[in-house]
């Protein structure tokens, strides 16, 4: 198991900030690095990638490279990881995706992520206490002028 500390504290600073604001969010160890869940559902686990435990991606593993693994709704998927760098699929589960953290990272996309993340785990009551965000019996929907779903993705056909 790894520590918090493999994890820049930077890096965790600016999470902890994001899944705070989330209802009923705690954070945790996690086999390595750390997690934060809602109840019993993992919403997001940040880790230090090293040798045995890098992913691979198509051409080369990630390796010495901070990850942070989220769940995304299953139709933004493909939108979220088609350009690659810094994001691609996780290679387990059928919506998790993971974004390569860094210099490099945007922290206003990574915290409309994680709530997209806590809003495909958490229950619908604790969803419409978020701020912004409108409740239907299906599913979450975005308020005005904050993110719509599936962007960088083709438009399909209805």
């Amino acid at each position: 198991m790894s520590a918090p500390g493999d994890v820049p504290s930077a890096i965790l600073e600016r999470l902890r900030s994001i899944c705070r604001s989330l209802p009923e969010t705690h954070e945790e160890p996690a086999w390595i690095g750390v997690r934060w869940r809602i109840r019993q559902r993992t919403i997001a686990h940040v880790y230090e990638a090293g040798p045995g435990r890098a992913p691979v991606r198509p051409g080369r593993p990630f390796t010495e490279a901070i990850l942070l693994t989220f769940r995304v709704p299953a139709d933004d998927l493909l939108g979220l990881t088609a350009d690659g760098f810094p994001y691609f699929r996780a290679d387990w589960g059928h919506n998790v995706a993971a974004a390569v953290l860094g210099d490099h990272t945007d922290w206003t996309e990574i915290a409309e992520l994680l709530t997209d993340s806590y809003c495909e785990m958490a229950p619908k009551f604790l969803i419409a206490r978020l701020p912004g965000l409108m409740v239907t019996d299906r599913q979450p929907q975005p308020a005005r002028g904050r993110r719509q779903p599936g962007r960088g993705a083709a438009p399909r056909d209805r």
